[in-house]
């Protein structure tokens, strides 16, 4: 899932301890950072921070001009809420290759063994995923529906999909050229 560059995160997890204070004439507990000087960062600072040892160099796809290429890294990281550790997850960190990169995050709840190799695959998924939704909804009505609650949505929507996958292995099995002519006997 892509995040903003301005989401906080802890490289390690930090400790907690529950602090006790009053409020209103009652004892409150409330969670705070056992050492204050462990503050969350930015996913920008983090990424800015790490030495170029790190990045990876990928080919994403084939373009006009070539091959499109980014420099990735994986770093698992524990979100900040509150100031407070969440959850932790995996940062995945996209740059571009020029003098002045451009970055992307992305955050994952993978499991610990997932490979970059994985996550610089599925992150070149975006546009596949984008391209069957126009497909669909220009090809296969998914943008028509006049439905009032959730279930009816969900219905029109696979249905569409599955339309669409069938339709798609259709084409690969017969191939572009190919004509297919059904006889409909009665």
């Amino acid at each position: 899932m892509s995040i903003p560059s301005d989401t906080l995160c802890f490289s390690k997890k930090p400790v907690t301890i529950e602090k006790e204070y009053k409020y209103g004439g009652e004892i409150r507990i409330k969670q705070v950072v056992e050492n204050t000087d462990r503050k969350p960062t930015s996913v920008t600072s983090l990424a800015k921070d790490l030495n170029d040892y790190f990045w990876y160099r990928r080919k994403v796809s084939e373009g006009t001009k070539g091959p499109i290429e980014y420099e990735f890294t994986k770093r698992r990281v524990t979100l900040s809420r509150g100031g407070l550790p969440y959850r932790i997850v995996w940062l995945v960190i996209k740059r571009t290759i020029e003098e002045n990169p451009s970055y992307s995050y992305f955050i994952s709840n993978a499991p610990k063994n997932t490979r970059l190799k994985t996550f610089v695959w599925l992150s070149g998924m975006r546009w596949a995923i984008e391209q069957c939704f126009e497909e669909t909804k220009t090809e296969l009505g998914m943008d028509q529906y006049e439905v009032r609650k959730y279930p009816g949505w969900n219905h029109h929507i696979l249905t569409c999909m599955l339309a669409h996958f069938f339709l798609w292995h259709l084409k690969i099995k017969l191939g572009k050229k190919s004509t297919c002519h059904y006889a409909i006997s009665t």
